[in-house]
Protein backbone atom coordinates (compact mmCIF):
# COMPACT_ATOMS: atom_id res chain seq x y z
CA UNK A 1 0.00 0.00 0.00
CA UNK A 2 1.46 3.62 -0.91
CA UNK A 3 0.08 7.01 -0.27
CA UNK A 4 -0.48 8.92 -3.17
CA UNK A 5 -1.45 12.68 -3.61
CA UNK A 6 -3.70 13.44 -6.50
CA UNK A 7 -3.75 16.96 -8.10
CA UNK A 8 -6.09 17.96 -10.14
CA UNK A 9 -8.76 20.87 -10.50
CA UNK A 10 -11.18 18.18 -12.89
CA UNK A 11 -13.01 16.04 -9.68
CA UNK A 12 -13.83 13.38 -12.82
CA UNK A 13 -9.88 13.04 -13.94
CA UNK A 14 -9.57 12.72 -10.08
CA UNK A 15 -12.10 10.12 -9.63
CA UNK A 16 -11.20 8.34 -12.38
CA UNK A 17 -7.06 8.06 -11.32
CA UNK A 18 -8.12 7.37 -7.71
CA UNK A 19 -10.68 4.23 -8.59
CA UNK A 20 -7.85 3.10 -10.27
CA UNK A 21 -5.64 3.31 -7.78
CA UNK A 22 -7.65 2.01 -5.20
CA UNK A 23 -8.31 -1.10 -6.63
CA UNK A 24 -4.71 -1.95 -6.74
CA UNK A 25 -4.52 -1.12 -2.50
CA UNK A 26 -3.33 2.40 -2.72
CA UNK A 27 -4.44 5.09 -0.81
CA UNK A 28 -5.28 8.40 -2.75
CA UNK A 29 -5.66 11.92 -1.13
CA UNK A 30 -7.41 14.31 -3.91
CA UNK A 31 -6.06 18.05 -4.23
CA UNK A 32 -8.82 20.12 -6.08
CA UNK A 33 -6.69 23.50 -5.51
CA UNK A 34 -3.09 22.81 -6.00
CA UNK A 35 -2.26 25.78 -3.47
CA UNK A 36 -3.06 23.31 -0.86
CA UNK A 37 -0.44 20.64 -1.76
CA UNK A 38 2.35 22.51 0.19
CA UNK A 39 0.65 22.51 3.32
CA UNK A 40 -0.58 19.22 3.24
CA UNK A 41 3.45 18.44 2.35
CA UNK A 42 4.65 20.30 5.56
CA UNK A 43 2.41 17.96 7.67
CA UNK A 44 1.72 14.67 5.68
CA UNK A 45 3.96 11.87 3.95
CA UNK A 46 3.22 10.44 0.64
CA UNK A 47 4.90 8.06 -1.29
CA UNK A 48 3.81 9.37 -4.60
CA UNK A 49 2.75 13.24 -6.37
CA UNK A 50 0.76 12.68 -9.43
CA UNK A 51 0.10 16.30 -10.96
CA UNK A 52 -2.06 18.22 -13.44
CA UNK A 53 -0.02 20.84 -15.53
CA UNK A 54 -2.72 23.37 -15.99
CA UNK A 55 -3.84 24.65 -12.73
CA UNK A 56 -5.08 27.69 -11.63
CA UNK A 57 -3.11 28.55 -8.65
CA UNK A 58 0.27 26.71 -8.84
CA UNK A 59 1.01 24.74 -11.86
CA UNK A 60 2.26 21.30 -11.53
CA UNK A 61 5.53 22.28 -12.47
CA UNK A 62 5.58 25.06 -9.52
CA UNK A 63 4.80 22.36 -7.28
CA UNK A 64 7.44 20.39 -8.36
CA UNK A 65 9.70 23.13 -7.92
CA UNK A 66 8.42 23.56 -5.08
CA UNK A 67 8.50 20.47 -3.25
CA UNK A 68 12.11 19.80 -4.94
CA UNK A 69 13.31 23.31 -2.77
CA UNK A 70 11.77 22.90 0.81
CA UNK A 71 11.41 19.48 1.50
CA UNK A 72 13.91 17.14 3.07
CA UNK A 73 13.11 14.18 0.39
CA UNK A 74 11.23 14.88 -2.13
CA UNK A 75 8.46 12.10 -3.76
CA UNK A 76 8.11 10.50 -7.04
CA UNK A 77 6.46 12.86 -9.15
CA UNK A 78 4.19 11.69 -12.42
CA UNK A 79 3.03 14.36 -14.34
CA UNK A 80 -0.77 13.41 -15.72
CA UNK A 81 -1.92 16.16 -17.80
CA UNK A 82 -3.27 17.02 -21.46
CA UNK A 83 0.08 18.80 -22.91
CA UNK A 84 1.94 16.99 -24.92
CA UNK A 85 4.23 18.82 -26.66
CA UNK A 86 7.42 17.20 -26.64
CA UNK A 87 9.32 20.37 -25.24
CA UNK A 88 6.68 20.77 -22.20
CA UNK A 89 7.42 16.47 -21.92
CA UNK A 90 11.28 17.67 -21.64
CA UNK A 91 10.53 20.66 -19.18
CA UNK A 92 8.81 18.18 -16.69
CA UNK A 93 10.79 15.95 -16.79
CA UNK A 94 14.19 18.13 -16.54
CA UNK A 95 12.10 19.96 -13.92
CA UNK A 96 12.73 16.96 -11.66
CA UNK A 97 9.46 14.86 -12.03
CA UNK A 98 9.59 11.10 -12.62
CA UNK A 99 7.22 9.97 -15.44
CA UNK A 100 5.16 11.91 -17.48
CA UNK A 101 1.67 10.80 -18.62
CA UNK A 102 -0.62 12.59 -21.48
CA UNK A 103 -4.39 12.62 -21.17
CA UNK A 104 -6.69 10.40 -21.74
CA UNK A 105 -4.97 7.49 -20.83
CA UNK A 106 -6.31 3.84 -20.28
CA UNK A 107 -6.63 2.80 -16.06
CA UNK A 108 -4.33 -0.26 -17.00
CA UNK A 109 -1.56 2.31 -18.59
CA UNK A 110 -1.96 4.57 -15.90
CA UNK A 111 -1.74 1.67 -13.09
CA UNK A 112 1.72 0.04 -14.56
CA UNK A 113 3.03 3.39 -15.06
CA UNK A 114 2.61 4.17 -11.35
CA UNK A 115 3.46 0.93 -10.30
CA UNK A 116 6.86 1.26 -12.66
CA UNK A 117 7.73 4.46 -10.63
CA UNK A 118 7.20 3.22 -6.91
CA UNK A 119 9.00 0.00 -8.13
CA UNK A 120 12.31 2.65 -9.34
CA UNK A 121 12.14 5.10 -6.58
CA UNK A 122 10.89 3.39 -3.46
CA UNK A 123 12.74 0.60 -1.19
CA UNK A 124 10.60 -2.43 -2.13
CA UNK A 125 10.52 -5.27 0.83
CA UNK A 126 13.15 -8.04 0.16
CA UNK A 127 11.67 -11.31 -0.59
CA UNK A 128 13.87 -12.97 1.92
CA UNK A 129 12.54 -14.04 5.07
CA UNK A 130 15.28 -12.14 7.47
CA UNK A 131 15.94 -8.67 7.22
CA UNK A 132 19.49 -7.79 8.67
CA UNK A 133 19.78 -3.94 9.59
CA UNK A 134 22.88 -3.63 12.19
CA UNK A 135 22.46 -5.51 15.28
CA UNK A 136 18.66 -6.10 14.67
CA UNK A 137 17.53 -8.97 12.43
CA UNK A 138 13.92 -8.74 11.75
CA UNK A 139 12.10 -12.76 11.17
CA UNK A 140 9.04 -11.59 8.67
CA UNK A 141 7.50 -14.27 8.72
CA UNK A 142 7.27 -14.89 12.55
CA UNK A 143 7.34 -11.74 13.62
CA UNK A 144 10.45 -11.69 15.80
CA UNK A 145 13.69 -9.61 16.30
CA UNK A 146 16.36 -10.10 18.14
CA UNK A 147 18.72 -6.94 19.52
CA UNK A 148 22.48 -8.60 18.83
CA UNK A 149 21.05 -12.15 18.55
CA UNK A 150 19.03 -11.19 22.03
CA UNK A 151 15.08 -11.80 21.59
CA UNK A 152 12.86 -8.98 21.72
CA UNK A 153 9.71 -9.64 23.00
CA UNK A 154 6.99 -6.87 20.35
CA UNK A 155 3.28 -7.56 19.96
CA UNK A 156 2.56 -7.39 15.68
CA UNK A 157 1.37 -3.93 15.61
CA UNK A 158 5.07 -2.77 17.09
CA UNK A 159 7.00 -5.40 14.69
CA UNK A 160 4.88 -3.35 11.61
CA UNK A 161 5.72 -0.19 13.26
CA UNK A 162 9.12 -0.81 13.75
CA UNK A 163 9.96 -2.47 10.26
CA UNK A 164 8.22 0.12 8.80
CA UNK A 165 11.08 2.99 10.20
CA UNK A 166 13.78 0.73 9.29
CA UNK A 167 12.58 0.26 5.83
CA UNK A 168 12.47 4.00 5.46
CA UNK A 169 15.70 5.07 7.24
CA UNK A 170 16.24 8.89 7.21
CA UNK A 171 12.85 9.62 6.00
CA UNK A 172 10.30 11.46 7.67
CA UNK A 173 7.27 9.53 8.43
CA UNK A 174 3.94 11.84 9.22
CA UNK A 175 1.45 10.57 12.31
CA UNK A 176 -1.27 9.95 9.68
CA UNK A 177 0.94 7.81 7.22
CA UNK A 178 2.06 5.53 10.37
CA UNK A 179 -1.09 4.81 11.46
CA UNK A 180 -2.70 4.56 8.04
CA UNK A 181 0.17 2.32 7.06
CA UNK A 182 0.46 0.06 10.17
CA UNK A 183 -3.43 0.19 10.97
CA UNK A 184 -5.00 0.81 8.38
CA UNK A 185 -7.45 3.23 9.50
CA UNK A 186 -7.12 6.57 11.80
CA UNK A 187 -10.99 7.19 12.14
CA UNK A 188 -10.83 5.25 15.46
CA UNK A 189 -7.38 5.87 16.56
CA UNK A 190 -6.03 8.20 18.73
CA UNK A 191 -2.57 9.37 18.15
CA UNK A 192 -1.97 8.46 21.41
CA UNK A 193 -2.19 5.24 21.06
CA UNK A 194 0.92 5.50 18.00
CA UNK A 195 3.38 7.33 20.27
CA UNK A 196 2.56 4.61 23.21
CA UNK A 197 3.67 2.05 20.40
CA UNK A 198 6.40 4.40 19.32
CA UNK A 199 7.94 4.54 22.90
CA UNK A 200 7.61 0.85 23.35
CA UNK A 201 9.60 0.25 20.42
CA UNK A 202 12.00 2.73 21.09
CA UNK A 203 12.62 1.23 24.70
CA UNK A 204 12.25 -1.89 23.70
CA UNK A 205 14.43 -2.37 20.82
CA UNK A 206 16.99 0.31 22.40
CA UNK A 207 17.05 2.59 19.52
CA UNK A 208 20.03 4.97 21.06
CA UNK A 209 23.50 5.78 19.36
CA UNK A 210 25.40 2.72 21.06
CA UNK A 211 23.36 0.44 18.67
CA UNK A 212 23.55 2.55 15.46
CA UNK A 213 19.97 3.89 15.58
CA UNK A 214 18.30 6.80 16.97
CA UNK A 215 14.19 7.25 16.76
CA UNK A 216 13.95 10.73 16.53
CA UNK A 217 10.45 13.07 17.06
CA UNK A 218 10.03 15.53 14.31
CA UNK A 219 8.11 17.76 15.93
CA UNK A 220 4.60 18.67 14.49
CA UNK A 221 4.73 16.25 12.03
CA UNK A 222 5.70 12.60 13.58
CA UNK A 223 8.98 10.60 13.34
CA UNK A 224 11.68 10.05 11.62
CA UNK A 225 14.71 7.08 12.44
CA UNK A 226 18.77 7.82 11.87
CA UNK A 227 21.39 5.41 11.83
CA UNK A 228 24.64 6.40 12.58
Amino acid sequence: MMRIAIVDDDEASIDFVSQVLSERDHVCVPFLRSRDLPLALQRDTYDLLILDWNMPDLSGIEIVAWARAHLPTCPPVIMLTSRSDKEDIAAALNAGADDFIVKPESAVVIAARVEAVLRRTTVQPADDRIETYGPYVFDRLNEAVTLNDEPVVLTSKEFALARLFFANLHKPLSRRYLMETVWKSVADLSTRTLDMHVSRIRAKLNLRSDNGYHLQTVFGYGYRLESF
